[in-house]
């Protein structure tokens, strides 16, 4: 009491004298030999002083602030909770005195803070909410914050697990956000992912203000969008688009659908990534509607990305002219969610005219679409049996948009799609199979697309080697020629069940004449009355392959393969009209 009463007439003379000296002796001692004591009533006292010691100094105190700060957040980790209390006590009041001045050691400050908002004693947490807000106003009246130095402490801080210390970091970045002269946009990237993590909090408390702040942020993001570091996130919402928590899912997609609508063709290099995520979620229930209904969006917007000129074959070079700035004038119209499994032109939402915001500038960054991967993800979920069925068709929407608008680089991956896409004919859902865009490969009119198909259909039957083999669904039977394994294979993949087209281009018909080098029998084994149909049909199979020409390939009618009364494709009706005889 004697100190405390007495200290600060002590160092009032001390300043009028402007002996600095003095002054910093009467903090060392109040700091080594009272608030670092090792017993608790001279820590208190020394508490107390360097308290009455900042009042004294009044503006001056800025000028000792790292020696009265210094041993006051050492007392915030003592044992005692009541002395944890009066280092709050006594940092409220030397901060307060300080004002501005403390923001040189805001991250000490903030770092303690931290600590005590986890704090188990309700006095101490008391004591630590009214210094946080002391330290808020500080920071919202003035333009000497330096965010640069804060964002790795806040980068580190958000990853805290303790319910009390995310609500304490969430507030803070509410703060930050609502100061104009603080751009936390730009530093966005570094604290996404901690974000997210907080989304998924057990306290609905928490999840409400972490909502709030990532939706402060998207405002953002849609306000300036040039400012916005896209690409660095992406692989940030790729992962959190797939998290197991509905909130956290939902808000990942919102965000994805937004960065896609954009950014625009920046966020193509990610497509492999967005799929795997958004794929999956197309086919939910009721239960997950609204995921469901932004995934397709994000899904439809993803597609559109995908253009002709894609197609370029030195992918080295293929570069864009991209915006930093788009054109914010121009009006951007978010498809609708699909939900028909059709692949017609009327039907199909992915090729429809709906516009999407994409970026232009005067800078020039390569933008190159990661065709092999986009194409690895699709083959994946084709061969996973559990997938839905939206999520099927999903895909072969992606597969038959793939070839339209990259025939070139598309061809590459032909042998291995070509397997999976004809079993695709035979899936236990009409819609699917409705979907599955065999006449892609049978019309291409792009000649590698026709030699790589014909390649796969060769080897199907055995053309390389000039005799019968089982096609890779595992059908055995004795071999009797390469027709009767065409003919098991057309039967088996439900080609003549379904009613299915089959349009052959003049090279097919000339591989098939290679194929078909024994004559055509009545019936094969196995297979169905209707198929003795065939030899009519496949009657070019009586020509040997010496008597094939160049000119005879080339000169050959189409050949259009179908069962008895079939019910005719949708998708391939405009193709029947075109073909040939039937």
């Amino acid at each position: 009491r004697v100190l405390s009463s007495s200290l600060p007439r002590l160092v009032r003379e001390f300043v009028a004298q402007n002996n600095t000296s003095q002054i910093k002796h009467v903090i060392l001692i109040l700091s080594q030999e009272f608030a670092l004591s090792q017993h608790p009533h001279s820590r208190k006292g020394g508490l107390i002083g360097l308290a009455a010691c900042s009042i004294a100094l009044g503006k001056d105190s800025g000028l000792y602030l790292k020696e009265l700060i210094e041993p006051v957040l050492t007392c915030f980790n003592d044992a005692d909770s009541r002395l944890r209390y009066y280092a709050c006590e006594a940092l409220y009041n030397i901060v307060k005195v300080a004002r501005g001045s403390v923001l040189p050691h805001f991250n000490v400050l903030f770092d303690g803070l931290s600590k005590l908002a986890a704090d188990p004693d309700p006095n101490v947490k008391s004591g630590s909410e009214l210094l946080d807000r002391l330290l808020k106003d500080i920071v919202t009246e003035s333009n000497q914050f330096d965010l640069v130095g804060f964002i790795p402490l806040l980068r580190e801080r958000i990853y805290s697990n303790n319910q009390y210390a995310r609500q304490f970091i969430i507030s803070w970045i509410l703060v930050l956000e609502s100061v104009p002269d603080i751009n936390l946009l730009d530093y966005l990237p570094e604290i996404l992912d901690g974000l997210f993590q907080i989304l998924g909090d057990n306290s609905k408390e928490i999840r409400k203000m972490c909502e709030v702040a990532l939706g402060e942020f998207l405002k953002e993001i849609k306000k300036n969008p040039s400012s916005v570091k896209f690409a660095e996130m992406a692989n940030i919402l790729v992962i959190h688009c797939q998290a197991a928590d509905d909130l956290i899912q939902l808000t990942a997609m919102c965000w994805m659908r937004e960065f896609i609508q954009l950014a625009g063709r920046v966020m193509l290099p990610y497509s492999s990534g967005i799929l795997t995520a958004v794929l999956p979620c197309l086919s939910y229930d009721d239960r997950k509607k609204n995921i469901k209904e932004v995934a397709n969006v994000c899904n439809q917007s993803l597609m559109k990305l995908v253009i002709p000129e894609d197609d370029e074959m030195d992918e080295a070079k293929q570069s864009i002219t991209l915006s930093a700035e788009p054109n914010l004038e121009e009006p951007v119209s978010k498809p609708e969610a699909a939900s028909s499994g059709s692949l017609d032109a009327s039907g199909d939402s992915s090729v429809s005219n709906a516009s999407v915001c994409t970026v232009t500038s005067s800078e020039r960054i390569q933008v190159t679409l990661n065709l092999d991967g986009i194409v690895q993800v699709l083959d994946c979920h084709l061969h996973d049996t559990s997938i839905g069925m939206m999520t099927r068709i999903a895909v072969l929407k992606w597969l038959y948009h793939l070839y339209i608008k990259t025939p070139r680089k598309m061809f590459r991956h032909t042998d291995s799609l070509f397997p999976i896409l004809l079993r695709t004919l035979s899936d236990e859902s009409d819609e699917v199979s409705a979907a599955a865009p065999a006449e892609v490969f049978l019309e291409a009119q792009h000649p590698r697309i026709q030699l790589s198909f014909g390649k796969a259909l060769s080897g199907m039957i055995g053309l390389d080697k000039g005799i019968s083999r089982p096609w890779s669904l595992g059908c055995s039977f004795s071999p009797v020629g390469p027709c009767t394994v065409l003919l098991h294979f057309f039967s088996q993949s439900g080609l003549l069940s379904i009613g299915t087209f089959l349009f052959f281009s003049p090279l097919h018909c000339a591989l098939l004449a290679q194929a078909l080098v024994t004559p055509l029998p009545s019936a094969a084994p196995g297979l169905d009355a209707s198929c003795t149909e065939l030899p009519e049909i496949l009657s070019v199979s009586h020509a040997r392959p010496s008597s094939w020409n160049r000119n005879h390939v080339l000169s050959a009618p189409r050949y259009t393969l179908r069962a008895p009364n079939p019910t005719i494709n949708p998708l391939c009706e405009g193709a029947v009209k075109r073909g040939g005889r039937e």
